[in-house]
């Protein structure tokens, strides 16, 4: 018994008219079912665009309905998942009467045939014509009692605009559904992050404390130590102890609070100017500075991220640091420079996480927080802006780019 089946002829048997497609929409295959339908030949569809071969519905070029089909279509090829439509009205030529239309009514399904990787290989597109129901109950009203006729008619309106109803709810409700993950996703990691800063700042916070009960276990141990010189070590824990707390507490009001209502117009050349001169650099500070560089924020935060900048940039400098204000419209643009060993292009998004610290960083700089950057960032977000670190041939270049003021 020869087991061999004749796919090609199953597919011109089945009853229900279809179609194959490729993800391009082109057609590759077409039953007898659906050419009859339709009043074609194979010779007018195949290789052809299935929107040439099929457009939108001439004869009710007003229908809501009129591009579901295409719509169907891309939504299967872009998803790789079965899509149901509603009761669809495409009207079909009169056979012997070229221009003159029918009136039609169908239902469609669209699947995809998927390829290994999980996407469309081909796209089937299978219709039925529910025509003669609809026409039936308009009959039922022939025997002259024209209010049943009536009520008849309203009905069968009301079944297609229902059915188009009941479509249309069923997309938003998909697509509700879809930002809901998506909401929920985003929750999710935001949970984890708040739980990864909360372990990695206990971790940051207990080396000062570790190291204040260290010194007074030795202070209570040995009465004749120096107490001077414990008191001394004793203060430079507590104050790395609240310069940690004091960053945590910034960045919990920057995360939960709007923007300062105590901003101002600043002039940023001039601002710049005068906090470097208010600090005490340890490296080579150069200069350039265009005037009337006007942004909105808030002096005492805008001094924190240029100050966090700084820091940043005296702790990884050779010999110079260069300091850019520009205005490149819409942006008054801030520049810190230094000219050190650099960020590698893996590490420049990574430096802003909270409590990430470089190998590097944390040689040269072993009582880091790793919130520096992290704050500067957030400050810049809540004045519109954006920090970020950009390409430079020697050294680390960071860029403040801030909303120009009028």
């Amino acid at each position: 018994m020869d087991s061999e089946v004749d796919y090609e002829a199953v597919f011109n048997a089945i009853v229900v008219p279809s179609v194959v497609l490729t993800p391009d929409f082109v057609i590759v295959a077409v039953n007898d079912a659906l050419l009859n339908v339709m009043k074609r030949t194979r010779a007018d569809v195949l290789g052809q665009l299935a929107f040439t071969v099929f457009p939108d519905n001439p004869g009710a070029p007003n229908d809501p309905a009129a591009h579901a089909m295409r719509a169907s279509l891309e939504r299967v090829a872009a998803t790789g998942r079965r899509n149901a439509l509603p009761m669809q009205r495409y009207d079909v030529e009169v056979p012997g009467r070229p221009g003159v239309l029918e009136e039609r009514y169908w239902s469609a399904v669209t699947a995809p045939v998927l390829g290994p990787d999980g996407k469309a290989k081909l796209i089937i597109h299978a219709v039925e014509e529910v025509t003669d129901f609809l026409r039936q109950l308009r009959g039922y009203g022939e025997d002259g009692v024209s209010d049943t006729r009536t009520a008849l008619e309203a009905m069968t309106t009301n079944v297609y605009a229902r059915a188009q109803e009941l479509h249309n709810l069923n997309e938003r409700l998909k697509q509700t559904a879809g930002q809901q993950r998506h909401a929920m996703a985003a929750l999710r990691e935001a949970i984890e992050r708040q739980q990864r800063f909360v372990f990695d700042a206990s971790h940051d916070l207990r080396n000062p404390i570790t190291a204040l009960l260290t010194e007074l276990e030795v202070a209570l141990s040995e009465p004749d130590i120096d107490t001077h010189e414990i008191l001394y070590k004793l203060l430079r824990d507590a104050e790395r102890l609240n310069e940690i707390v004091a960053d945590l507490l910034e960045l919990a009001r920057l995360d939960t609070a709007a923007p300062d209502a105590e901003v101002e117009l600043i002039d940023l050349g001039r601002f710049v100017v005068e906090e470097l001169e208010r600090r005490r650099v340890t490296a080579s500070v150069h200069t350039r500075i265009d005037s009337e560089v006007l942004v909105t924020a808030c002096r005492i935060r805008l001094a924190r991220l240029l100050g966090n900048l700084m820091a940043n940039a005296e702790r990884h400098t050779t010999t110079t640091i260069e300091v850019i204000v520009t205005r490149d419209p819409p942006h008054a643009v801030l520049e810190v420079i230094d000219d050190g060993p650099g960020i590698a292009p893996a590490d420049r998004e990574r430096i802003f996480e909270r409590l990430r610290r470089l190998d590097d960083a944390r040689h040269k700089d072993p009582g880091g927080s790793g919130l520096g950057l992290p704050i500067a960032r957030e400050i810049a977000r809540v004045y519109g802006g954006h920090l970020y670190a950009a390409d430079q041939p020697t050294g680390a270049r960071f860029v403040l780019r801030l909303p120009l003021t009028a």
